[in-house]
């Protein structure tokens, strides 16, 4: 880590699952956050924080379901406690997510029919993992609060096209 370089520090995803092996306890889920965040400066680093993105979950009248409430709120209260830039990347997600709507946001993850990926032969759907376009979209939201929240970081990004041949046949 050098003086000026930006620390992106993203948790709480698998951290709130209290039957994983990841689970981290809310204080200690805390605890880390203002250590990442201190140790980065004390480098003389750039510290970011950012909310877990959303998972793909609807409730039944099609509105995007909140799955990261506790834990995004945690890092929003770090960020104001320690006065780190935030993207909030769980409310933008959301956002994404329900402009997209039910059946549409699919197209954002890991919906594999069965024969389509060697490594899912019988097909996955997957609210969680994005596929390409839907990391892309994630990008593209960090992207955006990246130059909203003015980080110096804002004045190396380059704005362009990303050109890729797309096989019609590959689907």
């Amino acid at each position: 880590l050098h003086a000026g370089d930006y620390v992106f520090i993203q948790f709480g995803h698998n951290d709130e699952v209290p039957t994983k092996a990841s689970y981290t306890p809310e204080p200690d889920f805390v605890a880390n956050l203002k250590r990442f965040v201190s140790e980065t400066r004390s480098h003389q680093g750039q510290p970011v924080l950012l909310t877990p993105v959303a998972r793909r979950k609807f409730t039944t009248d099609g509105k995007v379901e909140e799955t990261h409430a506790a834990y995004a709120e945690l890092v929003r209260a770090v960020a104001r406690d320690t006065n780190t830039p935030l993207i909030d990347l769980d409310r933008s997600s959301q956002a994404l997510l329900q402009q997209f709507g039910v059946e549409p946001s699919k197209l954002l993850f890991n919906f594999l029919a069965p024969g389509e990926h060697p490594n899912y032969p019988d097909g996955r759907e997957d609210n969680t993992h994005f596929n390409e376009l839907g990391a892309r979209r994630m990008a593209e939201l960090v992207l955006a609060d990246i130059r909203a929240l003015k980080l110096g970081l804002a004045d190396h990004l380059v704005q362009g096209t990303v050109k890729k041949t797309v096989d019609p046949q590959a689907r």
